[in-house]
């Protein structure tokens, strides 16, 4: 059976939302084993152990989160030229724009040799004002139900072996 590890970081709620959705789209395939793991528990020995990716991050100033990016700096050079093809894809928790946060992940998946089975989803919450960047984030179904779908997605290619 194939692993899918969902790694996610999330200060408000939104991105942890978006991962717990796309989680639950892949469960739904029954033919994957999911991890779903903060960014902080998340280490060298999951990455090596799975077999796709799913990474979510909220955009914090115009990067990926501070604790995503510890993730990366503790798993990079352990992971380095062994994870070669595997399929991988990103959710990002925006305030207006998120491209910034995609770049990252992407240019660290690159670096990984990960390929990038579907573009990366960013759900803009259009937090502009310190307290709406700051309030717990509710994020509408239409965008859970779109990361579910992705999550299901990446699921069936892992499982059929199309990925």
């Amino acid at each position: 059976m194939k692993t899918l590890l969902v790694v996610q970081h999330s200060m408000t709620g939104g991105t942890r939302q978006m991962a717990e959705a796309a989680a639950a789209g892949a469960r739904a395939h029954g033919d994957v084993q999911l991890r779903l793991l903060h960014a902080a528990d998340a280490g060298p020995a999951d990455v090596l152990a799975a077999d796709g990716y799913l990474f979510a991050t909220p955009e914090n100033l115009a990067s990926m989160s501070g604790q995503m990016k510890d993730f990366f700096d503790r798993c990079y050079y352990a992971a380095l030229d062994r994870l070669n093809g595997r399929p991988y894809v990103c959710l990002i928790c925006a305030g207006s724009d998120g491209s910034g946060a995609a770049r990252q992940l992407e240019r660290i998946a690159t670096g990984w040799r990960l390929k990038q089975v579907a573009p990366t989803l960013i759900v803009c919450t259009h937090a502009q004002t310190p307290e709406a960047i700051l309030a717990p984030k509710r994020i509408a179904s239409d965008e859970l139900r779109r990361c579910e779908e992705l999550g299901a997605a990446l699921a069936a290619g892992l499982a059929a072996g199309i990925f």
